[in-house]
């Protein structure tokens, strides 16, 4: 598996335009504007070949491409009455600014047989498009703008949940939140993609950068942007945003109060403000008293530096569950430089222990509360830790494990869910679970 390095663009850049008019409407409470209304102070020029190519370059040669991009732009975007305008050709749009978990908000206003789009961490994209023109229909034109375009056919989110644009000539908003690769979409209050990992256009294989521009396209056809406001997200409200999707499906596994309905080393973790915290020194096994086969099990955690535990997935209840139970999916601050280079790739956190490796780079920093998504169906593995997919495995096909040590438990096909303490006071909270469907035979 690949780990992006996201190289951040040069932050300081020459406006491309003289100043003009004042911003027409003020941010609302809790975003700053994207755009201040006069000039194209905080954005530079930016191509599809950018993304491809930078990995390659030298940061010197990122900045020359950068520059020689900028100076394309200002052939063809203006400002005009505090409005954002692009005559449909020459380089797209990007911000300085990168961003990991947000709120957009933003207007605009196209023509006929136009065609543009936003980029999310400097991806593609979200659709723009005249809905009305029969040349796109095998394309899905006629069933709106805002879905996300590059998600492979057939896939959630590629086309919108309902038709919303407004008329040609008239102004559409959208607002649009992102956490981790999970996307929501709202064209003119309607929501048209809901909660949708955002394929990685350019490398399938692998999860969104953590951070990213907002890119704004040019694709043939003027269009005017107006009113671009981003709100950053705490990692709390990130948090509950993924949480509250699909909330009522889950069935809590913990009341916060008490250890009720778990087994095994219940004296070696305590209860801290509404979280299980494995206590400091102590370990072993804590299980839930029930046997799960298929689920998904979703939860919050907060590693101390250089914390470790791990999750017990169809645990026997009995020996290390990494190989007596199907894995243990590491809970580790892999980051920390007392494990950085130090320990196998099947070893960082969100790894199925000595058996599949977890990308990496998706933790949020110490001591703020993540949160993580397990799906356990037949022998296959999925982990999605704060919005993104880090994981998604079938061990069933896995041949080769770490030191070559055998896992007789791999093939489990049901079996307890809990953790793992190894000495450090690792905290859990807001535990549930969802049971899923047997495997089909």
């Amino acid at each position: 598996m690949r780990t992006w390095l996201y190289v951040g663009w040069p932050l300081l850049l020459a406006a491309l335009s003289c100043p003009g008019s004042a911003l027409a409407v003020e941010p609302p409470g809790g975003f700053r504007a994207l755009f201040n209304g006069s000039d194209l102070d905080g954005w530079h020029g930016w191509r599809h070949e950018a993304f491809m190519k930078r990995q390659e370059m030298s940061p010197e040669e990122c900045a020359a491409r950068t520059k020689e991009l900028t100076e394309d732009a200002r052939q063809h975007w203006s400002v005009e009455n505090s409005e954002l305008v692009n005559d449909g050709y020459g380089s797209y749009l990007a911000t300085d600014g990168e961003f990991r978990d947000f709120e957009l908000r933003l207007e605009y206003k196209t023509v006929a047989h136009a065609d543009s789009g936003i980029y999310l961490k400097a991806t593609p994209q979200v659709q723009i498009w005249d809905y009305t023109d029969p040349q796109k229909f095998r394309m899905g034109a006629h069933l709106g703008s805002g879905g996300l375009w590059n998600n492979p056919p057939g896939t959630a989110g590629k086309d919108p949940l309902v038709l919303a644009d407004r008329r040609l000539g008239e102004w559409n908003s959208f607002r649009i939140v992102q956490v981790g690769e999970r996307t929501s979409v709202w064209l003119n209050d309607a929501l048209v993609v809901d909660n949708v990992i955002q394929d990685h256009y350019y490398d399938r294989e692998s999860p969104l950068p953590i951070r990213g521009s907002v890119i704004l396209q040019t694709h043939g056809g003027e269009i005017r942007w107006r009113n671009l406001f981003i709100r950053e997200l705490t990692a709390n409200e990130a948090n509950s945003v993924i949480a509250g999707h699909r909330r009522q499906a889950f069935t809590p596994l913990f009341d916060g109060t008490d250890l009720t309905g778990w087994q095994g080393a219940v004296e070696d973790y305590e209860i801290i403000n509404g979280a299980i915290r494995c206590k400091q020194g102590h370990g072993g096994l804590l299980l839930t008293q029930e046997e799960y086969a298929n689920f998904t099990v979703r939860l919050e955690f907060r590693l101390p530096a250089a914390g470790n535990n791990g999750l017990a997935i169809r645990s026997s209840g009995e020996g290390d569950p990494a190989y007596f139970g199907m894995c243990e999916l590491q809970v580790i601050d892999s980051d920390h430089p007392k494990y950085t280079g130090r320990i196998d790739p099947r070893q960082t956190h969100g790894s199925a222990y000595g058996i599949v490796a977890a990308e990496g780079g998706y933790l949020r920093p110490t001591g703020e509360w993540n949160f993580q998504e397990v799906t356990i169906d037949g022998s296959r593995v999925r982990v999605e830790l704060n919005g993104t997919i880090i994981l998604d495995a079938d061990l069933a096909a896995v041949t080769e494990h770490m030191g070559n040590r055998p896992h007789p438990g791999k093939d489990r096909t049901s079996g307890y869910f809990g953790f793992s303490g190894h000495n450090d006071p690792v905290e859990f909270r807001n535990i549930s679970i969802r049971v899923l469907p047997g495997t089909s035979s």
